[in-house]
Order: C-alpha cells, then sequence, then structure tokens
C-alpha cells in the first residue's frame, strides 16, 4: 500500500511541476510577442495598423466612408481580409478608426500648431493652419470633415457620433478664442462667439464644396480671404452706441 501512496504522492508533484513549467514558458512567449517592437520603437501591429489607417483615410476622402470596405481595402493594400480583420473586426470599426485617424491628423495640423497662442491671435492661427491642411490637400479628397459631415448627416450610429464630437470640439475651440479675444478686448463684445464659429465654418465648408464639385484650385484662398476679412471686422474697441 505503501508503494500506491508515494505513486501518487509523485504524481501529484510531477503534474505540478509540468504545469509551473507550462505557465512559465506560455508568460515567456506572450512577453517576447509584446517586445515585439519596430526600428522606430513602435510595436510591430501598431505600425502595421497605423499604415493601413492612412491608407483607408485617404480613400474615404475620396470615395467617402460608405466606399470604403474591408474587402477593397484588403485588395488594395493586398493583404489578406482576414489580416484587416484582426485589427478591425467589422466595416463600421473601420470607419470609427479612419474617422479617429482623421482627426488626429487634424489636429497635428491645424490645432497643435495653435497652442501657446491666445484669444486673436489663436483665433487667426487656427484659421490660417485650417487654410493651409486644405490648400495643401493633406487628404486627396480636400477637407475630410466637410465631406464625412454630408455623407453621415443623416446617418444616425457610432460613425455619425465620432464626426459629430469632432466638429463640436473644432466649433468649440473657434468660440473659445472669439471669447478669449474679448476678454482681453481684442474682439468686440457685441458679437456672439457662436456665431462666429458658425460662419468660419460655414466659409471653410462652403471653401471645400466649391473646390471638390468645380475642382477650383482657388477655392481655398477664396475661403480664406473671407474668413480673414470677416476676422478682421470682429476685431478691435466694441462700437459706441449711438
Amino acid at each position: 500500500m505503501r508503494w500506491k501512496r508515494d505513486f501518487f504522492v509523485f504524481s501529484y508533484f510531477f503534474i505540478l511541476v509540468i504545469e509551473r513549467t507550462i505557465v512559465l514558458l506560455c508568460g515567456r512567449v506572450q512577453l517576447t510577442e509584446s517586445r515585439t517592437i519596430s526600428k522606430n520603437g513602435r510595436p510591430r501591429g501598431q505600425k502595421t495598423r497605423d499604415a493601413i489607417l492612412r491608407r483607408a483615410v485617404n480613400i474615404a476622402s475620396v470615395e467617402g466612408l460608405e466606399g470604403l470596405t474591408i474587402g477593397k481595402l484588403a485588395a488594395l493594400l493586398k493583404i489578406s481580409k482576414s489580416g484587416l480583420f484582426a485589427h478591425f473586426g467589422s466595416k463600421e470599426e473601420l470607419q470609427c478608426a479612419v474617422v479617429d485617424e482623421a482627426s488626429r491628423i487634424f489636429v497635428e495640423e491645424v490645432i497643435r500648431p495653435a497652442n501657446g497662442t491666445h484669444g486673436l491671435k489663436r483665433l487667426e492661427m487656427l484659421c490660417e493652419r485650417w487654410g493651409l491642411y486644405a490648400e495643401r490637400r493633406v487628404f486627396p479628397g480636400g477637407c475630410f470633415f466637410s465631406a464625412a459631415s454630408l455623407e453621415f448627416d443623416d446617418r444616425p450610429g457610432k460613425v455619425r457620433n465620432r464626426i459629430v464630437h469632432c466638429m463640436n470640439h473644432w466649433l468649440l475651440l473657434l468660440e473659445d478664442a472669439v471669447r478669449e479675444g474679448q476678454s482681453s478686448g481684442e474682439i468686440r463684445r457685441d458679437i456672439g462667439a457662436r456665431q462666429v464659429a458658425f460662419e468660419i465654418h460655414a466659409l471653410a465648408m462652403g471653401g471645400n464644396w466649391r473646390a471638390r464639385l468645380f475642382r477650383d484650385q482657388t477655392a481655398f484662398r477664396l475661403a480664406g480671404r473671407a474668413i480673414f476679412d470677416r476676422i478682421r471686422e470682429i476685431a478691435g474697441a466694441t462700437p459706441a452706441r449711438k
């Protein structure tokens, strides 16, 4: 009977050792995979995802977000659909990720360069950077959000919510710059900040519409001129009441 007891004890500890070894090996494999990075210090999976999104956002700016499918993108990038599904589980997730990428690029191109400025100077810098962003065609289809707003203005869902969030953020930045300028005395106090933001954005949207529909190379310059004319009108002391 003793040999049976010893055998069971030995078997129990042998199983524990095997399980411990498997756990350690799996942990090392996962650690190795998580540390697989590219030459620029970023995880390889993230680098691939970024490359996919940059191509996708360019396609969507021309063909629209609805024209962007996992199948089409896989064919253009010459990768498998399963490879794309590993990054984006559905067409909607892909579209949301594309909106987020477009937002990131917009922030880098337009908003970040204006950091550190305030009031009238900030308003001018934001508008100037938007003009450069549009005229340089950072996206081949023109202003990504002008087109996406028109495409999804009547389509409820996650994609529309993402676009609304981005556009609200942009409008609030313009409004805040106007209010700062009013507080410092650079911008007339009889002007509504919301109204100014609306007018600036409307002129920008009009510029993108003209550039896309008429292939007018001067459209963004016309829009920029109109925007800065409006900014000059609101700058300065509040006019005296009659």
